[in-house]
């Protein structure tokens, strides 16, 4: 079986000392959950010394004794515990967790995660912040702005003293109410002109209603601090890792292979069975199109973990463009992987890297480019937005695959993004002839 890590997305809940950011994460993982999304979640400390281990257990012997690292197993659970020198990025900590929907990280406001500031009424630091931020947005300063700056007149509008001086004003009250809370305590902490909504603030949470006018000026969804569904809704359509259908494309009859590519021998096994072990692990549908689906029924018993169906083609005829419509019309998930079954080297960390880009640019086509041209069939495809192009595209008569990405959003992957999340490269090799096939299989068997 093909092993992949795939990313976990990631959205990081930032606010001040007291403002809510554990209970909101708390309600948030149970509405994901819920919705029977695989959660995965982050907690910043701030401070020297965590300790997750205490005396008298066994794992905190094996510590004390010098192991720099204990894993504690216990049916159902697993624990690590190392010691490190310094402290581990945001952003490392996110990859060593793959394979989650979507990891909820509790502060870590300059990780350059997206994040989701939360600012409650009932806490004064809160309050004083939510007065600068809207301070900022009633004078059209971008989000992401160093207040602190313009507070010190070292950037524009340097002629603008009312406002400066309002800012300023605003700031150190906020910067007292927050040291005298919690100085004492935290003297190592970083004072509040530093919490302050950015340009990677993707939504605000808050019962304050000067942070909600500001919000609406600065087109950031707001949400009411119960409002859990409506937040939740939000991460589910930007930020959760979208559903992916993994289409491989089996066909039927090759009259250059002289018989059925699917079924043809490949390293002691039917071809098709490679593919599907190099991309199941992707996806959470799996399809293979075929005009031959009895003699690929054997798929069912040697893959039973994966559901495979068998759907024959929509058409008649044959052709790219309605190969690629039968394809997008048997996908039950927004995004939809299209192979062909003849890419020997076919790679299940593209097919992850082509849906990660598709969502973060919104394309609803995702097609690898080269010296060749596109490659439409190792390539990734928003169903809602291709079936009808596709079918427009076919009542026109057209029966290339990219007839119709004039209608569409189309995204090109570049070699250099090819390789990054293939080094191996080779993922559009392709086997016509048994000749090719003998070759492929030859370089497979002595790599």
């Amino acid at each position: 079986m093909i092993m992949v890590n795939i990313p976990s997305p990631a959205v990081s809940i930032v606010g001040r000392h007291n403002s809510g950011k554990t209970t909101l994460i708390e309600r948030l993982i149970a509405e994901l959950v819920a919705r029977g999304h695989d959660v995965g979640s982050v907690k910043h400390h701030s401070h020297v010394g965590l300790e997750i281990d205490y005396p008298g257990k066994d794992s905190f012997r094996h510590r004390a004794a010098g192991a720099s690292e204990t894993v504690i197993a216990a049916p159902g659970q697993l624990a690590r515990i190392k010691t490190l020198e310094g402290e581990v990025e945001c952003s490392d900590i996110v990859r060593s967790m793959p394979g989650h929907d979507i990891v909820v990280v509790e502060g870590y406001r300059k990780s350059g995660l997206p994040t989701i500031e939360i600012m409650r009424a009932g806490n004064e630091a809160d309050a004083r912040v939510a007065e600068v931020f809207a301070e900022g947005a009633r004078r059209g300063w971008p989000l992401g702005t160093d207040f602190t700056q313009f507070t010190r007149g070292t950037v524009p509008p340097a002629d603008d003293d009312e406002a400066r001086e309002a800012l300023r004003r605003a700031q150190e009250e906020a910067i007292a109410a927050e040291n005298a809370h919690f100085k004492t305590q935290h003297p190592d902490h970083v004072d509040i002109s530093n919490k302050l909504p950015t340009n990677n603030t993707v939504a605000i949470v808050t019962d304050i209603e000067e942070a909600l006018r500001a919000a609406e000026l600065y087109n950031v969804p707001a949400f009411d601090l119960d409002d859990i569904a409506g937040l939740a809704t939000l991460m589910e359509e930007r930020f959760v890792r979208p559903r992916v259908t993994v289409v491989i494309q089996a066909g039927g009859e090759s009259r250059r292979m002289g018989r059925s590519k699917a079924t043809v021998p490949f390293a002691g096994r039917p071809l098709i069975c490679r593919l599907v072990e190099r991309l199941a692990p992707v996806a959470d549908d799996l399809v293979i199109t075929t005009n031959e689906p009895d003699n690929l029924a054997f798929l069912h018993t040697e893959f039973p973990q994966y559901r495979v169906q068998l759907v024959c083609d929509s058409f008649d005829y044959r052709g790219a463009l309605p190969g690629l419509y039968t394809a997008l019309q048997a996908a039950r998930n927004p995004y939809v992987a299209v192979v062909a079954c003849d890419m020997v080297f076919a790679s299940a960390s593209l097919v992850v890297a082509e849906a990660l880009a598709m969502n973060e640019t919104g394309a609803d086509v995702v097609v690898p480019v080269n010296k060749h041209g596109f490659e439409p069939f190792h390539a990734m495809y928003r169903r809602m937005a291709c079936l009808p192009a596709v079918r427009r595209a076919l009542d026109r008569g057209e029966k290339r695959a990219q007839a119709f990405f004039d209608d569409v959003e189309v995204l090109e992957f570049p070699q250099s993004a090819v390789l990054e999340a293939e080094p191996m490269g080779g993922c559009f090799i392709n086997a016509n002839t048994p000749e090719e096939l003998h070759s492929l299989e030859e370089s497979f068997l002595e790599g």
